[in-house]
């Protein structure tokens, strides 16, 4: 009785060929698409440090104070306004030496002028958002404020910073730090105007020595003006 033979079948080197480019477009496709949501997050970053100096020169110009720090912001802004309350030496001095950039609590206070910033500038027109709120989120859900560059309330800057104001974003991740800090500055996390510090339990507030930026770790980036 003749046996039927049965062929073994696989994979030609054409077959596999094809495999292959399939899975290489796949994962090119897969990184060009992180590439452009990274790119994204990045320029929403740069644009909200950029805003934020914006912001303070334009009320600056229309007021000639400071928003946050403005002695006549009732007269500025109507009744809405909270004005600080730290004190003649203080309040009206051109810059933000009481409070934390932060927004110590969620409703701006008058002993905080870094939080009375979001308020006036909302009142005056120069940011959306609610005017009963002292703080401000970046494009990821971290914290974004400003506070002067003399306070104790800040990330130190390093030896060759330069500037009055620093603006701060929290919960960037080192990778996208690098990324922004090309962008804006040196791209080195504790060198330049812009740089960073790793949060080991979220944003830093009081100040914590500059560091180098590391992939998988998440910073609070600052950049002085």
């Amino acid at each position: 009785m003749k046996q039927i033979q049965r062929k073994q079948s696989g994979f030609t080197l054409v077959e596999i060929a094809i495999v292959l480019v399939i899975i290489g477009l796949l994962l090119g496709g897969v990184l060009k698409g992180q590439s452009m949501i990274d790119n994204a997050k990045v320029k929403s970053y740069t644009q909200e440090f950029s805003s934020v100096s914006t912001m303070l020169y334009a009320y600056q110009d229309k007021y000639k104070s400071l928003p946050g720090d403005d002695a006549n912001v009732a007269l500025h802004l109507g009744g809405l306004a909270t004005g600080a309350t730290a004190g003649a030496a203080t309040t009206g001095d051109g810059s933000y030496d009481t409070g934390n950039w932060v927004g110590l609590t969620v409703a701006p206070a008058a002993a905080n002028e870094s939080s009375l910033y979001w308020q006036h500038v909302r009142l005056a027109g120069l940011a959306n958002g609610s005017v009963i709120l002292g703080d401000a989120n970046n494009a990821t859900g971290g914290i974004l404020g400003i506070t002067s560059v003399s306070s104790v309330n800040r990330v130190t800057s390093p030896a060759n910073t330069s500037g009055t104001f620093v603006t701060c974003s929290s919960g960037i991740t080192g990778r996208l730090a690098t990324i922004l800090d090309i962008a804006m500055d040196d791209g080195i996390g504790n060198s330049g105007n812009m740089f960073g510090s790793p949060e080991a339990a979220g944003p830093i507030v009081a100040a914590v020595a500059s560091a180098v930026y590391t992939p998988a770790a998440t910073f609070t980036v600052c950049q002085t003006f």
